[in-house]
């Protein structure tokens, strides 16, 4: 069969390739045509039809001033879609693009399968009457979407959360070869992520390097995005800051604790078992903006979603600052914090559902076994 996959981001390109791998499993002769990343073009074999980094902008302001941009990738997506004729269209996130996506192809007749939801749940619950209309199959991974959509009368497969697969499928790894590699000495490791994207990192950066005075005994290591170039970073690196690219899980398996920007990594660094703080800060006028769409929800990152409770501190706006930062890295640095959070860590890893979620939506997506993953029964 055709398959025509969309992902807008890097956690999309990730999941999106493992995705790929399983349905050739199932599927040997599969055709794919994609947007996405270097994940996704390893996994087919081929070049992206269009390449994430130049999809993803983020905040109101900076969609406001690319909005050209984006209605041009519509109208080529849509002509893109039409030419290969795909058996089926598969969405992964990326839902300002991808729902009107779903809206065109469903309309010209293709089957619409979306992996992992938008979060409509967060702010634009309205929405979920178009995935009523014109998405086919709706494949979540997180345990409380299943409920949500059947709740407004969509039925979801749980399939599982594939970050599990993707850190189960991780080599063994060499913690003094890795040190070797990237000049790191033997102190401890605190990782930063700071997001993935130009602005976002800068931001952030910023105000996560003001704790290290307080921290010397420890070394700093910076995870770079692989959407950004290594002369990005060096502006804020020194004798005493180093930086990794591409290798963001084998420096949080060397880390003993991070300070993580708000999005999957949150749930990437507690699936690797390693205390975060969590770090939000956007423009004033794209917080207040937030603010007044998002409804309903207690927490920004996954952990504290999923667990429905502050496993993690969040530090947002204001409260994030160099004070406030200095204060929640020493609790979980050492003591009965650090302890309490590791072993909340457990639980999370038990309600995401065990391994499989690729394998699970390349069932339903080629039609081979329809069945729901095991822990989405009742």
């Amino acid at each position: 069969m055709k398959y025509y996959i969309i992902a807008g981001e890097a956690s999309g390109d990730l999941h999106a390739s493992n995705l790929m791998k399983s349905i050739l499993k199932k599927d040997p002769a599969a055709e794919f045509r994609f947007w996405g990343g270097d994940l996704m073009m390893k996994a087919a074999g081929k070049k992206p039809v269009k390449h994430y980094k130049d999809l993803a902008f983020m905040g109101f302001l900076e969609v406001a001033k690319n909005l050209r941009t984006i209605f041009k990738n519509l109208a080529f997506c849509k002509k893109d879609i039409s030419r290969f004729n795909p058996d089926k269209l598969i969405l992964v996130d990326y839902p300002g693009f991808n729902l009107r996506i779903a809206e065109f192809a469903k309309t010209a007749g293709h089957e619409v399968i979306y992996y992992i939801s938008p979060q409509l749940w967060a702010w634009k619950e309205g929405r979920v009457s178009k995935i009523k209309k014109f998405v086919d199959e709706m494949l979540v991974i997180l345990p409380f979407e299943k409920d949500f959509y059947e709740g407004h009368g969509v039925h979801a497969h749980f399939v599982g959360h594939p970050l599990l697969d993707a850190l189960s499928d991780l080599p063994s790894l060499d913690s003094l070869q890795f040190r070797k590699e990237n000049n790191l000495d033997q102190r401890e490791i605190i990782a930063l992520l700071p997001g993935s994207r130009e602005q976002e990192v800068t931001k952030m950066l910023s105000i996560m390097l003001s704790v290290r005075p307080h921290f010397t005994e420890y070394q700093f290591v910076i995870a770079g995005a692989p959407s950004l170039p290594k002369t990005f970073y060096e502006k804020f690196t020194d004798e005493d800051i180093h930086f990794v690219s591409n290798q963001t899980y084998s420096l949080l398996r060397c880390a003993c604790a991070a300070l993580v920007t708000s999005g999957t990594a949150t749930l990437e660094t507690a699936l690797l078992n390693v205390p975060e703080v969590v770090c939000y800060r956007s423009s004033r006028i794209s917080y207040e903006i937030g603010k007044r769409v998002v409804k309903n929800i207690k927490y920004i990152s996954l952990v504290n979603l999923i667990m429905d409770r502050p496993v993690v501190k969040e530090l947002i706006q204001q409260d994030l600052n160099t004070g406030s930062l200095v204060d929640e890295l020493k609790k979980i640095l050492h003591g009965e914090a650090r302890e309490k959070m590791l072993g909340e860590y457990s639980e999370l890893r038990k309600k995401l559902g065990g391994e499989g979620a690729s394998d699970h939506a390349a069932e339903i997506i080629t039609g081979k076994h329809r069945v729901l993953h095991p822990s989405a029964e009742k």
